[in-house]
């Protein structure tokens, strides 16, 4: 063992599990005395090619000495790192630090080391070193290395391409027959997208092997009918699963080798073929017995739909906790446990692994859901039309994630942004474990496709299944974040549905401008109300009388696309009655037939109890007019028009609820038009179409983060340094904040200390009148309701009556704590904040001073580091903006130097993490300048990890 002497105490943090990428999992570790036996096991199962590329020379075995050197490590100085599947290595690399000439040192000023790695053969082509790197170079950066060099022989090219792709900044030179690399490790754009991007097709990459997999095996399956496990085989089998099945009982008969049509097994190690996912349905205790069974056979995933895990209390927190990294040991990755299962209906997969009983019908619909009552309700809605919201719109994925103790909408998200099948994404989310991480990956996510979230406990606490960090900002202020991501975010799951299949049927709407027609006055109005409500902008409805033919529709609505005023049309139809009357079939394919003249604006309908119509829209048999009605332009797609091709995958789908037959799919290049019962749901669909469609133009030009040249970014970090030697979290003193802020071009009025009528006269002579009196005890500051603020004090005489007024009022000088300070000039009073938040990260906030903030919680939100298009939406986000722009005749305030502010202070904390909290109030925007007359900043030792550092899964 290592002795205290030649080790310092274990980095446990350095612990981490990852992707790989193909997919599978491994974990990495620091290496200890106590691995010896593993290296040498490791060693030996490396071939004489690898060895020589390690060693510039035969080396087939490892000596004693070299076994030693290889694992005793003092952490700082020499690290090893391993990456581990099971007990077994299968890959290391290690750092020695060195100085001048390459010689061995140690301490702080040596900041440069020697690298080094080792991958097992067979594991190679994995991502094992690339993932290594990361990691090492984590580490080394904790530990003050700045530079790593590595010694490659020229033919060893898969270890040169290892460094060559990380992206960092790097000098090559060739000597002595050696590759000498050179590189920096601090991250930069580039290697920053490189590692994101490795993360991406490795988690996406995970979450394929379990949504596609060749030969599935259900766990659990019950001799008796019924019961979950034989559900799920059941509902398997008739969805035609395209690979191969197999139902696993250990109570099975001996010489029973089928169940229900199955091919059937006491073990899944008795099964002869690969096995790529399990679904487990057995009781929790008995979960451990089959994942190690599973891991032994080399079974890729899991999905486990057993019960008694993190839901049911602490002991089944630590038996989910037990399950993941049994699972991860094995390099298996799980859905659940709680799943409902996971749904694909790819005519090349058609996997029904869940407790629905009907294959969804195909489409292009990507669905996660964290409970399983709510993906029921969910893929209920969307399969059989429920709610009022009809068409056929199916499904491309479904993932119930259960506990998500493992795989979580971010690496279904992964998976779907690369997914050719998915056009939407829709989530349910009840918690949200890696905030950080979900808003990068739902910002990149949403520039490609509309992604449309409804979040659960928003007023309390997550289920009990889900382990998740605490989060001190309130829900409006996440949601706010979740939009300015791109994120389509919703309230209900009947506008989660309502805004999916919008997104799925319609092109995006270019603007906000609305063309309603319809044959009903009454619901027109509705409409055009709820539209100035969502904040569109509606052109007065087009009013066709309730005798209106099918082909007055047509002309109606063709008429409303070709117009250049307009960038969507709402058609509102009500029942018609007597002779002549406009049938639903009738009346749906003039309005297709209409829309596909303009296949670039969407349509929506609004429709009062016409069952009919609204199918017939989604899905008329035919283009032809039907008996009846008006003849209209053949909808084939014009050159260019995206074409779904597998529309036709939703024929043959059940009955809807009220028995009607479905109907057949639309001809291939038409866009059903969907149809909703009320015009407000239709409108706020409408409104969430438009807000992201404008999200995804302006995401095209994001802006950028300015550079000032009068900040001075190593002053701060050496007065960063000093303070934080004092103590492990502090609020700086007014001296300090003003010192630090100064540094990043942030200039704070000076506030001078009053304790007497003396002090508060000196100080007025020092500043100049006029002067402020203010108390800043904590019940008083920022409160001039209360009295505790005199402002405009032209003399000395003046000063003294109000500090005697204050002290007076509100009690002695030492409650009080009054201070004096130059009057500035008149403006608008602001608040700039930024924290950082343990779950969502640096986030920048702006409002007005006082009750507009503070009572009414007018507060805009961005992440940071804030670009300068950011801080300009930022300023006019609040409903309070106009007092910013002239309001009522007042003079309009200088916001430009106000968005300046923003940008420094997001420089500030994006610069320096130990910065966690800065405000700035209050921030006195005039109509030329501003005044910052209140700050103060908390400082906290940074954490040893962020999203920016390597890739992991989270612990457990």
């Amino acid at each position: 063992m290592q002795t205290s002497s030649d080790r310092h105490e274990y980095p446990a943090h350095w612990e981490a599990d990852v992707v790989l990428r193909d997919g599978g999992t491994a974990r990495i570790r620091p290496i200890t005395a106590d691995d010896a036996e593993r290296l040498v096991s490791f060693y030996e199962q490396v071939s004489d090619e690898s060895k020589y590329y390690r060693f510039f020379a035969p080396y087939p075995r490892l000596s004693a000495k070299d076994v030693h050197r290889f694992t005793h490590h003092d952490f700082v100085d020499r690290v090893g790192l391993a990456a581990t599947v099971g007990d077994e290595f299968i890959g290391t690399v290690r750092y020695d630090r060195i100085g001048a000439g390459g010689r061995p040192a140690t301490g702080a000023e040596a900041d440069e080391a020697e690298v080094a790695f080792l991958v097992q053969d067979a594991h190679q082509g994995r991502g094992v070193a690339s993932a290594l790197l990361e990691h090492i170079a984590a580490v080394a950066r904790e530990r003050g290395i700045r530079r790593f060099a590595a010694e490659v022989l020229p033919a060893n090219t898969k270890m040169i391409k290892v460094f060559t792709d990380a992206g960092y900044t790097q000098k090559r030179s060739f000597e002595d027959g050696v590759v000498r690399l050179e590189f920096g490790l601090e991250p930069t754009d580039r290697s920053l997208a490189v590692q994101y991007a490795r993360e991406q097709r490795a988690e996406a990459r995970s979450v394929q092997r379990l949504l596609a997999p060749g030969a599935v095996a259900v766990i659990g399956t019950g001799r008796a009918p019924g019961g979950v496990g034989r559900s799920i085989l059941g509902n398997i089998r008739d969805a035609g699963f395209t690979g191969r099945l197999y139902a696993v009982n250990g109570a099975l008969p001996e010489g029973q080798k089928e169940l229900d049509g199955v091919p059937a097994f006491r073990s899944v190690r008795d099964i002869d073929g690969p096995v790529d996912v399990a679904v487990v349905a057995v009781p929790a205790e008995r979960v451990p017995e089959v994942v190690a069974e599973c891991g032994e056979h080399d079974v890729q995933g899991l999905v486990v739909v057993s019960a008694g895990y993190a839901e049911s209390g602490p002991d089944g927190r630590e038996r989910q906790r037990a399950l993941v990294r049994q699972a991860r040991s094995y390099g298996m990755r799980i859905i659940g446990p709680s799943s409902f299962g996971v749904i694909n209906t790819s005519p090349e997969v058609r996997l029904n692994a869940s407790l629905a009983p009907d294959m969804p019908r195909a489409g292009r619909i990507g669905l996660f859901a964290q409970s399983g009552a709510i993906g029921v309700a969910l893929l209920s809605r969307l399969h059989r039309r429920g709610g009022g919201v009809t068409g056929v719109t199916g499904l491309s994925t479904f993932v119930s994630s259960g506990n998500r103790a493992d795989v979580s909408g971010n690496d279904v998200l992964q998976y779907w942004y690369e997914d050719a099948d998915t056009d939407v994404a829709l989530m349910y989310l009840e918690s949200i474990g890696n905030p950080r991480k979900f808003t990068r990956l739902a910002r990149r996510t949403a520039a490609a496709k509309p992604l449309v979230v409804v979040q659960g406990a928003r007023h309390g606490a997550g289920p009990r299944g889900h382990a998740v960090r605490a989060t001190q900002l309130p829900h409006a202020t996440v949601s706010a974040l979740l939009r300015q991501a791109g994120v389509i975010r919703v309230d209900t799951i009947t506008d989660l549905v309502d805004a999916g299949l919008l997104l799925a049927r319609q092109p995006l709407p270019a603007g906000p401008r609305v063309a309603i027609l319809g044959n009903s006055e009454s619901l027109g109005l509705l409409t055009y109300d709820a539209c100035l409500a969502e904040g569109l902008r509606p052109h007065p409805p087009q009013d066709l009388t309730t005798a209106a033919s099918a082909a007055d529709f047509h002309a109606a609505l063709s008429h409303a696309l070709a117009d250049d005023s307009s960038d969507a049309v709402v058609v509102t139809a009500i029942p018609s009655v007597g002779e002549g009357s406009v049938g639903d079939a009738a009346l749906a394919e003039a309005l297709r037939s209409a829309a596909a003249e303009q296949p670039t604006k969407p349509v929506l309908v609004v429709h009062v109890e016409l069952g009919g119509l609204a199918e017939a829209l989604s899905a008329a048999t035919s283009t032809a007019p039907q008996p009846g009605a008006a003849s209209g332009p053949d909808p084939t797609p014009r050159t260019g028009e995206r074409v779904k091709p597998r529309a036709a995958a939703d024929a043959g789908a059940p009955a809807d609820e009220k028995g009607a037959p479905a109907p057949a799919p639309p001809p291939e290049g038409t866009h059903p038009i969907p149809a909703y019962p009320a015009a407000e749901r239709a409108v706020r669909a409408l409104a969430q179409a438009v807000a992201y469609g404008q999200w995804r133009r302006d995401a095209a030009d994001p802006g950028r983060v300015p550079e000032y040249e009068d900040i001075d970014e190593r002053g701060a970090a050496a007065l960063i340094e000093g303070m934080l030697a004092r103590g492990q979290g502090l609020t700086l003193t007014t001296e300090a904040t003003c010192e630090l802020l100064a540094a990043y071009g942030v200039h704070v009025h000076r506030a001078l200390p009053a304790p007497t009528p003396d002090a508060a006269a000196e100080a007025a002579r020092t500043l100049g009148h006029p002067v402020a009196l203010k108390a800043t005890a904590p019940h008083l500051r920022h409160r001039a309701d209360l009295g505790g603020v005199r402002l405009d004090l032209a003399d000395e005489e003046q000063l003294r009556r109000a500090y005697a007024e204050l002290t007076e009022l509100f009690g002695s000088p030492e409650e009080l704590r009054p201070v004096v300070q130059r009057m500035a000039p008149r403006g608008v009073d602001t608040v700039v904040r930024a924290v950082i938040d343990p779950a969502a990260g640096a986030v920048l906030s702006f409002g007005l001073a006082g009750a507009a903030s503070q009572l009414l919680g007018d507060m805009a939100h961005r992440l940071i580091p804030v670009t300068d298009r950011d801080a300009t939406s930022l300023v006019r986000s609040i409903r309070t903006a106009p007092l910013l722009f002239g309001w009522r005749g007042s003079a309009p305030v200088d916001t430009p130097a106000l968005e300046e502010l923003m940008l420094r202070v997001s420089r500030l904390v994006h610069d320096h993490p130990e910065v966690v909290a800065v405000t700035l109030e209050p921030v006195v925007v005039a109509p030329h300048g501003i005044s910052v007359l209140g700050a103060s900043v908390r400082l906290a030792p940074p954490p040893a990890r962020d999203d920016h550092g390597p890739r992991t899964l989270p612990a457990y």
